[in-house]
């Protein structure tokens, strides 16, 4: 019934990766397992026979999926299935289009779906490793037009030495991680986050990265061989009339090459400059000629565009703004820029600015976690919006988008890397950038608006951190190739790379990279990261004019927190029976108290809006773990009255007998009109005994004794 193929990967650490076929999804166009321990993942492409008139680009969708079932978990919503996808299946999604769209050809317009779904978890394997593998694999044994294979692996630092795709583990403890794809030859995509390492160290991790690829690569190729499906699909997607296309070069191109030399015009008269010129050929045109060349007049006028602006930038060795290649665009930075905010800053950078708040927050509003691989609690978390405005366009509000939640994790990324740790934070932080203007790298905005509105908002933050995106044009025919520091939006779609990197002043802490072309060298790769590496310290210059340092206060709007480390034992008596002494503690102080148990250790987390309210808790927590000593003189209330004495509490929680004998030096008969319940004292206490743990107590040691007559 089943015609089944296999091939193991043996990796050169040893792991083992099997690829089969033939079992599962056998109506898509093409379908394989992978699996790695325990995890097992199916990915399946189906793409249309013929492609929609009119379509000039791939319209290629990715999806990564995990079920909760491969984990024997039950989602945690309320319908207790699986939903849309959670920002972490986007952003993994995202990381396989990223290596596959590249690699189709450029002339392919058939609609293809590229679908991943992790059906076997293991807590040890990460399966975003393994994701684009799969799919790329799926794609090896279709008759899809497809120019790979590809793989992606990831690449860690972990005491020094480099790992290929790393246990859960062996993460945990890495100072660098990132993911890298790539074809036999080239370097694709690169993504990832370092504790401040070096631009040598990032590019000695791909390096080791891109050997483990080449054997996945090779083995899908085998693969293929053994299915037999290495004859693909014949296609015609495009159609072309060459005569226009040469006749539109001949008379448009110095035009165009002249405008984009013009430097200094802003993107929207650079487009207005632009449309002149094609709306005088066009109108240039017979009717007759305009009718029946529509479908290619304006592709043929971009490509025009496209190699009169990168031609260029190699040979007059300036940029379309009028920039040198390494100049970074003007700067503005403004701090406490909304009053009601926690933390505020407004970047302005060219044409781009973004508008970013800091919030600060308590245990509360921590971001429930609630994946298959991962379930937990976030207290630092970062949203991106970016409205139609910012590009002057109009656009629904739907909602962030795979591209806002791609450009908000690579900042979550980059700013996670600065923050106190937890025993010195006891808020959770909430980022919003809210971007206004955009022409050129928004995210990278967000990282220093971000880093301002953290500095801004009092949060002691290791070190400042600035972002740059950086770009690559080449010319393979001449071999000139130029790497552009501070991208403008038409830069990123005219280069061939797209590099994002982040860091303070001593290393980097994240990076984002997008290669288009095939044979990048790692001679330009350096080039870039030590290009990025000047820039980037460039743009800290400019953020520390406005500040330096983070606050030495918070804002007197900003609620206050403090935290109480506890042993253990304690966290019991601070909470009390059904949480009822946790809960008194906060309708009498008025402020907000958490617990939790970490390592060992009881962490009380006290937030209030005012001082007094801060004190009073703090006093009650105090007075609930501090260990009665001998000798020590407390403020007691009484509690109940027996024949023998009184009960008091001396200590929040703590009651202690004061013996009838020990509450004057006269003798008393009984306990009538002594005390009442209720009644406060001072005591002494005299005993703990050492077996039973209850206390003695004395008011009259605190008494003068009265002389013998």
């Amino acid at each position: 019934m089943f015609n089944i193929h296999t091939k193991t990967i043996e990796m050169p650490d040893g792991k083992v990766i099997t690829l089969e076929t033939g079992k599962l999804a056998r109506q898509a166009d093409g379908s394989v397992v992978v699996r790695c321990g325990n995890a097992m993942l199916l990915a399946t492409v189906v793409a249309a026979q013929e492609h929609k008139e009119g379509t000039d680009f791939l319209p290629l969708s990715v999806d990564y999926q995990e079920k909760f079932g491969s984990a024997g978990k039950i989602p945690g919503s309320f319908q207790r299935r699986e939903g849309r996808l959670s920002d972490n299946e986007i952003l993994i999604s995202r990381l396989i289009d990223r290596a596959l769209r590249p690699i189709f050809p450029e002339d392919y317009h058939a609609e293809v779906q590229v679908i991943v779904t992790l059906i076997s978890a293991d807590a040890e394997i990460q399966p975003d490793a393994l994701a684009a593998l799969a799919a790329s694999a799926a794609i090896a044994v279709s008759d899809i037009p497809f120019n790979g294979p590809i793989s992606e692996v990831r690449v860690a630092k972990i005491n020094g030495a480099y790992v290929v795709n790393p246990t859960t583990t062996q993460i945990k403890t890495a100072s660098l991680d990132l993911i890298v794809a790539g074809t036999v030859d080239n370097i694709i995509m690169v993504e990832g986050e370092a504790e401040l390492c070096t631009e040598e160290e990032m590019i000695e991790a791909i390096k080791i990265a891109h050997e483990a690829i080449i054997v996945q690569v090779n083995a899908q190729k085998e693969f293929g061989e053994i299915v037999g499906k290495t004859e693909k699909r014949v296609y015609n997607h495009e159609t072309h009339d060459e005569e226009l296309r040469e006749r539109m070069n001949k008379e448009l191109y110095d035009k165009v090459y002249a405008v984009c030399l013009e430097g200094n015009n802003k993107k929207e008269v650079r487009k207005e400059k632009f449309g002149e010129i094609l709306d005088s050929f066009i109108a240039s045109l017979t009717e007759e000629e305009r009718t029946a060349k529509k479908q290619f007049i304006k592709p043929y006028f971009g490509d025009i565009q496209y190699y009169a602006s990168r031609n260029m930038v190699l040979d007059e060795r300036t940029r379309l703004d009028g920039r040198k290649l390494d100049e970074i665009r003007q700067i503005v930075c403004e701090v406490d820029f909304l009053p009601s905010a926690h933390g505020a800053a407004l970047f302005t950078r060219g044409e781009t600015q973004s508008l970013t708040t800091a919030t600060l927050g308590t245990k509360l509003d921590e971001m429930i976690i609630d994946q298959v691989m991962v379930s937990g609690y976030s207290k630092f978390y970062l949203h991106y919006n970016f409205p139609g405005f910012s590009t002057g366009e109009i656009k629904p509000n739907r909602g962030a988008g795979r591209r806002e939640i791609g450009h908000g994790n690579l900042a979550q990324r980059s700013l996670k890397k600065i923050l106190p740790a937890d025993s010195e934070n006891p808020y959770t932080i909430r980022i919003v950038s809210d971007i206004l203007e955009s022409n050129g790298s928004s995210s990278m905005a967000t990282v220093c608006a971000g880093c301002l509105a953290l500095m801004d908002a009092g949060v002691p933050i290791k070190a400042p951190i600035s972002g740059i995106a950086m770009g690559l044009i080449t010319d393979s025919s001449t071999g000139k190739w130029a790497v552009l520091s501070d991208i403008l939006g038409d830069e990123d779609h005219l280069g061939d790379m797209d590099f994002k990197v982040t860091g303070t002043e001593n290393g980097i802490t994240a990076c984002q990279m997008d290669i288009k072309i095939g044979g990048l060298s790692f001679e330009v790769l350096e080039q870039a990261l030590m290009q990025a590496k000047q820039g980037r310290i460039h743009i800290l210059g400019k953020m520390k004019e406005s500040i330096a340092v983070s606050r030495p206060e918070l804002k007197p709007h900003t609620p206050r927190a403090f935290t109480i480390v506890i042993d253990k034992e304690f966290i019991g008596a601070v909470i009390g029976p059904g949480g009822k002494i946790v809960q008194e503690i906060q309708r009498e102080s008025g402020a907000t108290i958490t617990i939790e148990e970490k390592e060992g250790k009881g962490y009380v987390s006290i937030f209030s809006s005012n001082g007094e309210s801060m004190d009073k808790a703090k006093k009650r927590v105090y007075g609930i773990v501090a260990t009665p000593e001998v000798g020590e003189v407390y403020d007691a209330k009484v509690k109940s009255i027996q024949p023998f004495g009184a009960f008091v509490e001396f200590m929040p929680g703590k009651e202690g007998l004061l013996h009838i004998s020990e509450i004057s030096w006269e003798r008393l008969p009984s306990m009538d009109g002594v005390l009442e319940i209720g009644e406060e004292l001072q005591v002494k206490l005299l005993e703990v005994d050492p077996k039973t743990g209850k206390f003695r107590l004395s008011r009259k040691a605190l008494l003068p004794r009265p002389e013998r007559q």
